[in-house]
């Protein structure tokens, strides 16, 4: 499903640095912050699930997948989580530059790091000890995975995007959840490739999006899943 997309600019490093190398300097000329990947809506309702789902009073462990400038850990911040427990990762340096500008600029000492998630671990936050079956409360994704599915395949026609259910399910622990929003999949695709036995991530609740109906078919511009990680009997 993943490796039937094909590749684009939009998944590879190369794109996203220029990118961002732009942003950074739109921050610095007139304070621009940069683009909120997918609107403002979409924060919201991300925001809206995790205060109903993992509010901020349970002070979850909370991590951001190719965060971009931050917008999404900003508008968590904002609703009362604890910035001690927020934590960002991009494998864009220009990405992360900005979103630590804009972090001083808000006084919101978010942790944003370079990584690469396919490659390496997000680092731990100071109150967090590593975990054999994975550290995380909540992971969040706004757009990355469908970045990913649009880098170029392998010699054996594989998408990278096929490791990353897997990455996610290492580093979120049991009881965890994961909340994706694409506009790439929709749910039915998004259950598909992330809910399995391996992956030990369940089907947990959707995020309700402004539909339209084209060729007699309804349908939304994203799609917002979340997965709940199992424990091992």
């Amino acid at each position: 499903m993943a490796d039937s997309l094909q590749p684009s600019i939009l998944g590879t490093k190369e794109h996203w640095d220029e990118v961002y190398a732009e942003e950074l300097d739109n921050f610095e000329e007139i304070g621009d912050e940069g683009e909120i990947w997918f609107g403002e809506e979409s924060v919201e309702k991300m925001v809206e699930w995790a205060i109903e789902n993992a509010p901020s009073s349970s002070l979850p462990s909370t991590v951001e997948i190719g965060t971009g400038n931050g917008t999404l850990l900003f508008a968590l911040a904002d609703e009362g989580y604890a910035i001690s427990h927020l934590s960002g990762t991009d494998y864009s340096h220009g990405a992360v530059e900005l979103a630590r500008k804009i972090a001083v600029k808000h006084d919101q000492d978010i942790a944003f790091n370079v990584s690469d998630f396919l490659r390496e671990d997000p680092p731990l936050l100071p109150h967090m000890k590593p975990a054999e079956d994975g550290v995380w409360d909540l992971v969040l994704d706004k757009g990355t995975f469908d970045a990913i599915a649009l880098s170029e395949k392998d010699e054996d026609g594989k998408s990278p995007a096929s490791k990353y259910p897997g990455r996610v399910s290492e580093i979120l622990k049991p009881g965890g959840c994961f909340l994706i929003t694409s506009c790439n999949f929709t749910e039915e695709e998004l259950q598909a490739l992330f809910s399995s036995s391996s992956t030990r991530l369940m089907y947990h609740s959707r995020i309700e999006h402004p539909t339209f109906e084209f060729g007699g078919k309804k349908g939304s511009i994203v799609s917002s899943v979340a997965f709940q990680k199992i424990g091992l009997e």
